[in-house]
């Protein structure tokens, strides 16, 4: 008997006052300028966060010790509309490549009007990693992604006025 077990995904919402253009460079072209250096999965300190803008392309960082660890990979690149990256990280925050085993990020860019953008965040398929696996990752990106977004939001309302 092949039991399938379904986890909730983890849906978090921010709206920024800047174009859905600009709130898409932000998270996308400038992740760096917002994501903390202390959120890495290397052996070594975070250096710099970089997604690279196409289908296939890397999530990853450079660490200060020369080397790079993947987050994930982009599967979907619809610039200004929405975003989908694998999510290639263990349950015990280390890479892992094994893709039928990552969640998945979608971020999702809509106008509002007024020159405001909703971005909707959904990290689902946690199931893949197994129940218990998933339901950790569940619980720590549940709790990780409203202060994540705070940060982008704040740098999304510089509106490209920092250097």
């Amino acid at each position: 008997m092949n039991q399938t077990i379904k986890i909730a995904p983890v849906r978090k919402t921010v709206v920024v006052q800047t174009t859905p253009e600009e709130a898409f460079a932000v998270f996308t072209a400038r992740i760096d300028r917002w994501w903390p250096k202390t959120h890495g999965i290397g052996s070594a300190p975070v250096r710099e966060t970089i997604i690279e803008p196409y289908v296939g392309g890397r999530w990853y960082t450079k660490c200060e010790d020369g080397t790079e660890v993947v987050v994930g990979h982009v599967r979907v690149w619809q610039p200004a509309e929405r975003f989908v990256v694998g999510w290639e990280i263990s349950a015990g925050w280390k890479p892992d490549a094994r893709v039928e085993l990552a969640s998945e990020v979608e971020v999702r860019f809509l106008a509002e009007g007024s020159g405001r953008t909703r971005v909707e965040l959904e990290h689902r398929n946690f199931e893949r990693m197994g129940a218990a696996d998933g339901e950790t990752m569940r619980k720590g990106v549940d709790g990780g992604w409203p202060g994540l977004l705070e940060l982008f939001a704040a740098e999304a309302s510089m509106g490209g006025k920092k250097s």
